[in-house]
């Protein structure tokens, strides 16, 4: 998939103990993402932040068991974002989703896959 220069990043902020039907959150947001044809997904893991609860969630070590910061980007143009946002809708129940205007310098992948 080629992106224009001018695109936009959703961005997903959920906690790594978010489920939806038993599994977990951020899985199933990256893998509809991909059925519905978007240019690609990463999730990162946060290791310290805190949410609207302001509730500390870290991953030092006597606290492991706690519920990280999981960060969901999706970058792609803007109407294809948009498709998205619905499906998006129906698997959040809680968290935090931003929407910002981004300017891809480079897309390029593998043609051996």
């Amino acid at each position: 998939m080629k992106l224009q220069s001018e695109a936009e990043l959703l961005r997903i902020f959920i906690g790594e103990s978010d489920k939806h039907q038993g599994r977990p959150l951020y899985e199933v947001i990256v893998e509809e993402a991909r059925r519905g044809g978007l240019a690609g997904a990463t999730v990162l893991r946060g290791t310290l932040g805190f949410g609207a609860n302001s509730r500390i969630h870290t991953a030092k070590i006597l606290r492991l068991s706690e519920d990280l910061p999981m960060v969901v980007e999706i970058v792609d143009q803007p109407e294809r974002i948009a498709e998205f946002l619905p499906e998006l809708d129906t698997l959040i129940g809680e968290g935090l989703v931003t929407l910002e205007r981004v300017r891809v310098i480079t897309y390029r992948h593998s043609h051996s896959e």
